[in-house]
């Protein structure tokens, strides 16, 4: 593993740590979304709060880790008894709520790292 991955590692918060993870393992997610349910977390209210995963993510976006995410979130729609659901597939700018972000080239080495040493098996340092 290269020394500037580690380098970046170093300059990350857990917090933005536990973003990287989740996109890593989870796909591409919101910051709303993400304060709701991050790492596999179930629930309505926030885990952590919004406004934090909001910096959290604009900071890994300037860092270059983060883009937003650009391409299909579903394929197709899931059921036929719920005809809303098809106006809602049909509409291309419809992606949820908020901006969905997904990891860059190098986000994915650094996030990969994270999950390995960090968030799968714990801390190693």
């Amino acid at each position: 593993m290269p020394d500037d991955i580690n380098a970046v590692i170093d300059q990350l918060t857990d917090l933005e740590k536990k973003i990287l993870a989740h996109i890593y393992h989870y796909g591409p997610d919101t910051p709303w979304l993400l304060a709701r349910r991050l790492l596999g977390a179930a629930g309505w209210r926030p885990i952590v709060p919004e406004d934090e995963v909001e910096k959290a993510v604009q900071r890994l976006v300037q860092l270059g880790l983060l883009q937003e995410f650009r391409g299909s979130l579903k394929g197709r729609v899931t059921s036929s008894v719920k005809p809303w659901l098809k106006v809602k597939q049909r509409n291309p700018e419809r992606r949820g709520r908020g901006i969905y972000y997904d990891l860059t080239k190098i986000g994915r080495k650094v996030a990969g790292e994270v999950w390995k040493n960090y968030v799968r098996s714990g801390p190693k340092r």
